[in-house]
């Protein structure tokens, strides 16, 4: 592995846009700023008619202006956790000075794919939509998720206007994010080769049904216009490997498209997310430096 960070590092040297780092850097580039934030738990951003209704906390930063926004989308394998996984990080964006809403979503298998998918999007939406009430600039409206919620974010931001069946009915541009902060994130479900939670999420084995397996999967959706991604990854994820994320930034690299990869030394999938505060310091700088 460190023989393949290592290439891929060299092969994206000399271009500003796209690093690779690890765990052991020693500048800390992040200009972080920190402020004040009210937080208003439990609203309702699913419409009327919804299947399940659906809430979010929302956190709004103590200053004058627009502000920047991020949707936060958790964990849990498509079929579990809440929101609340996601508090320490919300709370870390909006003294950042970002109105952050963090949400819950229906989960598989009584809510299989695409569900979660039109959770995501409507969510995004549901941001645009108060934008003005919130004080929010609509041009710089971000996501962030970890694993399958990071899937989700990266996924939704792929198909966002492209005009393809999981841009309808509840996509469209409003739903393409200013930029996307991914950790731990299945970008390929065609990589895995069985497992009961994608298998229940997708509604088969990638041998049954490859065509959801690709139409599931950021990485097949991925396009010139597709926005500025930061990744992060534990080097030691053994259940999302990090060729997830190498492999997904190699293709980003191809088209041009501005991202960052932090790679994190000794870590696993769970302990990635628990010692995330690095790398979300680090993804929230470069959502900032986005132009």
């Amino acid at each position: 592995m460190r023989v393949l960070v290592g290439i891929l590092a060299a092969g994206l040297a000399g271009c500003a846009q796209h690093s690779v780092s690890t765990m052991s850097d020693s500048v800390d580039s992040t200009n972080k700023i920190r402020v004040g934030y009210e937080q208003t738990e439990a609203i309702r951003f699913s419409p009327d008619d919804w299947p399940q209704d659906l809430y979010g906390d929302l956190y709004i930063p103590d200053y004058e202006g627009l502000k920047p926004a991020v949707l936060l989308v958790h964990g849990g394998g498509w079929e579990a956790r809440s929101r609340q996984d996601m508090n320490a990080q919300a709370r870390r964006a909006a003294r950042q000075g970002f109105v952050v809403l963090n949400i819950d979503y229906r989960f598989a298998p009584e809510f299989p794919f695409p569900a979660s998918l039109h959770d995501t999007q409507i969510a995004m939406h549901w941001l645009h939509d108060q934008a003005d009430t919130l004080r929010i600039d609509p041009t710089r409206i971000s996501a962030i998720g970890f694993s399958s919620g990071a899937h989700l974010v990266s996924l939704m931001a792929n198909v966002a206007g492209q005009g393809g069946e999981l841009d309808r009915p509840y996509g469209g541009l409003t739903t393409r994010p200013h930029g996307v902060i991914i950790g731990g994130a299945p970008l390929d479900l065609l990589k895995f080769s069985g497992g009961r939670l994608v298998e229940q999420y997708l509604g088969g084995t990638p041998l049954d049904i490859p065509e959801q397996y690709a139409l599931a999967s950021p990485q097949w959706h991925l396009h010139d216009n597709a926005p500025p991604h930061f990744l992060y990854h534990g080097r030691n994820d053994n259940l999302v490997p990090v060729e997830h994320s190498l492999d997904y930034a190699a293709a980003l690299a191809s088209r041009n498209i501005e991202h960052e990869v932090y790679l994190m030394r000794w870590r696993g999938h769970a302990t990635a997310f628990i010692t995330a505060q690095r790398a979300i310091d680090k993804g929230l700088a470069f959502l900032r430096r986005i132009p």
